[in-house]
């Protein structure tokens, strides 16, 4: 299937975190789809959380793109192929607009408008300034070579005198436009925590949030113009896209996903991966302990184990069931969250809670990171989901570690782990995947898209057991 490659696109990026970019995107996403509009959100770098809020927003599920997670030829092709049906991509950076893996930038939000040809709106956090807005975006404009700083939106305006003197300063003396000068907010709409912002499912209020957002936005930002500055971006490359996923045959093998408010980390691709690679899907839940449809895979994401633990230890029909599913081969791959499921206890606050208990170990919440960004994690130990001598691009951001099991046990020795890592934290001393049976579980998220590898052999393993288990 080719691909129409006119593609409406537009990146809003922050000179740092905490800029205000999420607010933003989140308003423009949700005021433009209100205004009926069919928009796509795509959140640069590895983020579970604000994409699931742009989903919320714009109506459809958000994209991951990320430089460093997915093949170079592959990112233009997926972001071609899931805004194809779209009026208008909104991309949301991550951190601030330059800043990569290393001195040259590398994986940086600007990296990834300059590869899609995307023209960039920076979101600037005006408190306490005037003139010197506009040093700070002439100095942005110039930086790199390609970059289309094509307007701003100011942040954090103090009153209708700020922002006029901001306005001026910007245009005149920098020369760039500005669309928007946003009023302080009180309040931040969206609480933070840990791990980033309040996830929507922690929200009963998420409609009326985004609203809120929306209207906000509809005030202060030339919405108009935004839209006009997307239809500006020029046509992309023709590439080679691939066909939609076709259904699941009768004999398709069944891998459960465990959605529910304690696991909900997940990219969307890898769950379209397992479904390509001819696995039908079905949710399932550790916190309800309703009955399963018998499964031939299970796959339990990231998320907040944390904030679920008591009911998650009080859930002890679930724990045995996937304890027992486990010992019976079932192929089991966890991520992060789902590894901190599978082990004997999880100390939350000093108190150890009782978990699924496959492997000998328990893990403790700690109050800062014990494992953040990038992760390169070379596979060492034969496993039915990654083939040994690959190196796997991912990433981790955990606040709990290792500690040894219940009885006292000291943590398994490199033996067990199938994976060194080469850059990141893992588990361990520097190593991650702990396999037993068809059992895998790591810190170390992967995107499927990165790895083409693990859909098809995980969907590979999910049928032998399959195969065993009918017959």
């Amino acid at each position: 299937m080719r691909a129409v490659n006119d593609r409406p696109r537009l990146v809003l990026a922050g000179l740092s975190g905490g800029a205000g970019k999420t607010i933003l995107t989140l308003g423009v996403c949700r005021a433009l789809a209100a205004a009926g509009l069919r928009v796509r959100p795509f959140k640069k770098g590895p983020d579970y959380i604000d994409a699931a809020w742009l989903g919320l927003a714009a109506g459809c599920d958000a994209t991951n793109l990320d430089p460093f997670l997915l093949p170079a030829e592959r990112l233009p092709s997926l972001f071609l192929e899931k805004s194809q049906d779209a009026d208008i991509a909104v991309i949301e950076g991550n951190r601030g607009l330059f800043d990569g893996m290393d001195v040259a930038g590398s994986c940086s939000t600007a990296a990834l408008a300059r590869q899609l040809d995307a023209p960039v709106v920076l979101i600037l956090d005006a408190t306490k300034m005037t003139r010197t807005a506009a040093a700070l975006v002439a100095g942005v404009a110039g930086f790199e070579p390609g970059l289309r700083l094509a307007g701003v939106v100011a942040n954090r305006t103090a009153g209708p005198r700020h922002r006029a003197i901001v306005r001026e300063s910007i245009e005149t003396l920098a020369g760039v436009p500005v669309l928007g000068l946003l009023p302080k907010i009180s309040d931040n709409p969206i609480p933070e925590r840990h791990m980033g912002l309040v996830s929507n499912r922690e929200h009963a209020a998420v409609d009326a949030i985004l609203d809120g957002l929306a209207a906000l936005v509809r005030e202060h930002v030339d919405l108009d113009r935004l839209v006009a500055l997307a239809q500006s971006a020029p046509p992309l490359p023709d590439l080679e896209l691939p066909p939609p996923p076709a259904p699941p045959g009768p004999d398709a093998p069944v891998i459960g996903v465990v959605r529910d408010a304690a696991l909900w980390f997940y990219y969307p691709e890898n769950i379209e991966a397992l479904t390509r690679a001819g696995a039908r899907i079905v949710s399932v839940s550790i916190l309800d302990p309703a009955p399963w449809p018998d499964l031939d895979g299970l796959y339990l994401g990231g998320g907040f184990p944390e904030t679920q633990v008591a009911a998650l230890a009080d859930n002890r029909v679930v724990r045995e069931r996937v304890r027992a599913l486990s010992a019976s081969g079932l192929p089991i791959y966890a991520e992060c969250g789902g590894f901190m499921y599978l082990c004997q206890g999880l100390e939350v606050r000093g108190v150890t809670y009782p978990m699924a208990g496959v492997y000998p170990i328990t893990t403790t919440l700690c109050a800062r990171p014990q494992g953040l960004g990038y992760s390169l994690a070379r596979v060492v130990r034969d496993n039915p989901f990654h083939p040994a001598g690959t190196l796997l691009h991912g990433h981790e951001f955990h606040y709990s570690r290792c500690q040894a099991a219940l009885d006292c046990s000291p943590l398994p020795g490199p033996e067990a782990f199938t994976l060194a890592m080469e850059r990141g934290v893992g588990m361990c001393e520097g190593h991650d995947g702990l396999l037993t049976g068809n059992t895998f579980a790591a810190y170390t998220h992967i995107h499927a898209e990165g790895a083409p590898h693990w859909a098809p052999n995980f969907v590979a393993a999910a049928r032998r057991y399959a195969a065993r288990r009918r017959g």
